[in-house]
């Protein structure tokens, strides 16, 4: 990410014409560009939105894994962000790449900044979107853990199952919705429960491409109650089709008997409980070498 033979050169005329640029990628593949120059430049498939708004402070980067000292602030508009998608979570964790520009030659430029948006806050009219760096992924706890239970994500590589396998997925219209967070869908023939701790995803609608997780699965009559741990951060409404992906409660026992994939099994279903951990010889008891009871 260093400055470019042209830009360098362009610098040190001590007259300059620069600006920044900013790229935004949405875990939905929508990219949006940002600039604080008075007229829109593109490049590297952004086109970058003058007027928007938009501004950073300065770049302050490490050499730790400490998140960056560096913010991005704007306003919030129909035309650029708008609060309707930063409630939803579209933002959540997009991808953002930041240029320092020369706008005569927008080919003389140097990538300043690769990460993604942290935390995000609202308020007047504006808002503020923390900027975290690449470094930030290694501050994430990486491995197996022994435990009991399985560690992996249903569906994953690690995991080997196939969740679009019949019988293990419905979609479904919505019947209707309360609190944006218990929704009524056609009863089908899952037994109950069997979406508990799944996926629950908007197909289409206001909140399409939003996602949840299902907390409780409950058959009323012919109808099914998703009730979800939070609820959907945007509208859906009768009509609008979901799908629900069966739940894993990550044991040994629903592994092999839900999904017939106890070979693939990532957790540790044999080892010692706690009450073994408590366990000690007594006099009393016989003293043989075999295990303690």
């Amino acid at each position: 990410m260093g400055v470019t033979q042209a830009l360098q050169a362009h610098l040190s005329t001590g007259t300059t014409t620069l600006c920044r640029c900013w790229g935004v990628t949405r875990a939905d593949g929508i990219r949006l560009g940002f600039t604080d120059h008075d007229v829109d430049l593109a490049f590297e498939g952004f086109v970058f939105r003058a007027g928007t708004g938009l501004t950073a402070s300065a770049l302050e980067q490490s050499s730790g894994l400490a998140v960056n000292n560096t913010e991005a602030v704007g306003a919030l508009s129909s035309a650029a962000v708008n609060d309707a998608d930063l409630t939803a979570g579209r933002y959540d964790g997009a991808e953002v790449v930041a240029w320092l520009v020369n706008w005569k030659r927008p080919e003389e430029r140097a990538l300043q900044f690769r990460g993604t948006l942290g935390e995000i806050t609202r308020g007047s009219g504006a808002f503020v979107a923390e900027l975290r760096g690449v470094t930030e992924a290694l501050n994430q706890p990486v491995g197996r853990v022994y435990q009991t239970r399985c560690g992996t994500v249903l569906g994953s590589a690690a995991c080997g199952f196939n969740i679009a396998s019949f019988g293990y997925v419905a979609e479904e219209p919505v019947i209707s919705v309360a609190d944006g967070k218990a929704f009524r869908i056609a009863g089908g023939a899952f037994a109950a429960r069997w979406f508990e701790r799944g996926r629950f995803e908007v197909l289409d609608g206001e909140a399409a491409g939003l996602v949840g997780v299902v907390k409780n699965d409950r058959i009323l009559g012919a109808e099914r109650e998703i009730e979800l741990w939070e609820a959907i951060r945007a509208s859906v409404a009768a009509g609008d089709r979901v799908r629900v992906v069966a739940g894993c409660d990550k044991r040994a026992e629903t592994c092999r008997e839900k999904f017939q994939n106890l070979v693939n099994f990532q957790g540790f279903p044999t080892i010692p409980g706690e009450d073994w951990l408590m366990a000690y010889p007594a006099a009393s008891d016989r003293n043989d070498g075999g295990k303690l009871t």
